[in-house]
C-alpha cells in the first residue's frame, strides 16, 4: 500500500532527538509512533506511543516490531543494512536498505556521488599504514583519515598534517574500512534537504549555511548568503542524488563551496538533519512533518521560508542557558529530554527568528 493513512503506526529505528521530533510531527498528523532502540528511556520513546528496547541485530525483536507497525523508517543511518532488509520482507521500509547501505559507509557514498554526476573531495581507500602513506603522498598534506562507518560529529576522524603524524597514529586497520580525504579549502559549508515522495514528487528546503565548532554543527543560517546560481546548483545536486538513490523520505546533502562557487558533496544523510531544525519555526512545512508526509505517501507540503532564521545547537553545558533563551522574544527553544549533559552531546537547540 503506497499511502499509509493517518491513524496508522509508524515504526522508527532509533531513539534520539531526530526520532523525538519526528514522533511529535507524526502525532500532529494523527499517527502513532513505535520506536525501536537499544537505549532505555530514549528521547524519542518519551513522546511515542510504544517503544521496543533491543539490539538492532535482534531478529526476533525486529520481526515482532514489524508486525506492530504499518511502515518503517529510521532516524539515523548507523542501523545495519541487514536489519532493514529483514524488515523490508514484512513491511514497507522508507527509505529502504539501499539508502542505508550507501549512506552509512563513506567510501560507498563518495563513489555513488561521483557515479551520479556529483563531485567530492579527492579520496583513497586505505587499509594499512603503508597504504595510508601512499595515499597521503598522492593527495598531499593536510589530509583527513576517516572510518568508513559509525563516524559522526568528528568521531572516527584524524587530521594528518605531515608524514610524522602517520607514524604516531594509533589506529587498528583490522577493525574496519577507512578512507583518506584530501583537504578542501572551502569558502562556506552549505547543506540542502530534499524531500521525495512515493511517486517521485520532490520539494527542496532552502539552502543553508553551516558553521561547525569542534566538528559539531554549531550554527545554521537560513537562507545561506550565497549567489542564486550556487543555491540553484545545490538544489539540483540534492534532487539528482535523491532521484538516483530512489529516495522516499528526506535526503540531506552537506556541501563544501569553494571560492569559485564549485560545490563538492561532503556527506549525505537519508533522514532529517541537524541543519534543518530551524524549519520547525521558520518554514511553512518543517522537515519533520515533511519526513512523515513522504514516508507515509502523503502529498508533500510547502517547504518555503516564512522568515529568515538562525539555529544554534545547545551542546553539553550550553543547555544551562535555557532560561536566557526563553526570555528572548524572537527565540524558540527545543530541548531533547536528555538526562545528562556531557561534552559534545546535543541537548537541544534554539531558533532565532529574524
Amino acid at each position: 500500500m503506497a499511502i499509509i493513512p493517518p491513524g496508522s503506526t509508524i515504526g522508527i529505528l532509533g531513539g534520539g532527538q531526530l526520532g523525538r521530533m519526528s514522533a511529535l510531527a507524526a502525532a500532529e498528523l494523527g499517527y502513532r509512533v513505535h520506536v525501536f532502540t537499544p537505549e532505555e528511556h530514549s528521547p524519542a520513546a518519551q513522546v511515542s506511543a510504544a517503544a521496543t528496547v533491543a539490539a538492532y541485530e535482534d531478529e526476533a525483536a525486529l520481526k515482532a516490531f514489524a508486525e506492530n507497525v504499518d511502515v518503517v523508517t529510521f532516524e539515523f543511518e548507523n542501523v545495519p543494512a541487514k536489519s532493514a532488509e529483514l524488515l523490508e520482507k514484512i513491511k514497507p521500509v522508507r527509505p529502504g536498505a539501499k539508502a542505508l547501505y550507501l549512506c552509512r559507509h563513506r567510501l560507498r557514498e563518495k563513489e555513488f556521488v561521483n557515479a551520479s554526476g556529483g563531485k567530492t573531495a579527492p579520496f583513497c581507500k586505505v587499509d594499512s599504514k603503508a597504504s595510508l602513506k601512499a595515499a597521503a603522498k598522492e593527495l598531499g598534506f593536510p589530509c583527513i583519515l576517516k572510518t568508513c562507518e559509525l563516524g559522526y560529529d568528528g568521531k572516527g576522524q584524524w587530521k594528518i598534517a605531515a608524514e610524522k603524524d602517520i607514524d604516531a597514529l594509533d589506529v587498528d586497520f583490522t577493525q574496519g574500512e577507512f578512507v583518506l580525504e584530501g583537504f578542501v579549502p572551502f569558502a562556506k559549508e552549505l547543506s540542502v534537504i530534499v524531500a521525495r515522495g512515493v511517486e517521485g514528487e520532490m520539494r527542496c528546503f532552502p539552502v543553508v549555511e553551516n558553521i561547525h565548532k569542534n566538528h559539531i554543527l554549531h550554527i545554521t543560517r537560513a537562507p545561506a548568503n550565497v549567489q542564486h546560481v550556487a543555491a540553484r546548483e545545490a538544489e539540483r545536486l540534492g534532487r539528482a542524488l535523491a532521484e538516483a538513490m530512489g529516495m522516499v523520505g528526506l535526503l540531506a546533502v552537506e556541501l563544501f563551496m569553494l571560492e569559485d562557487g564549485t560545490l563538492l558533496v561532503n556527506e549525505m544523510a537519508p533522514r532529517p538533519h541537524n541543519s534543518g531544525h530551524y524549519s520547525i519555526d521558520a518554514c511553512v512545512t518543517d522537515q519533520f512533518e515533511q519526513f512523515i508526509r513522504a514516508v507515509c505517501g502523503l502529498p508533500l507540503g510547502d517547504s518555503g521560508l516564512r522568515c529568515p532564521a538562525e539555529m544554534v545547537n545547545l551542546i553539553g553545558d550550553d543547555i544551562n542557558a535555557w532560561a536566557q533563551y526563553l526570555a528572548l522574544p524572537n527565540a524558540k527553544l527545543h530541548l531533547y529530554g536528555k538526562s545528562e549533559a556531557r561534552p559534545g552531546r546535543k541537548m537541544g537547540h534554539v531558533t532565532l527568528l529574524k
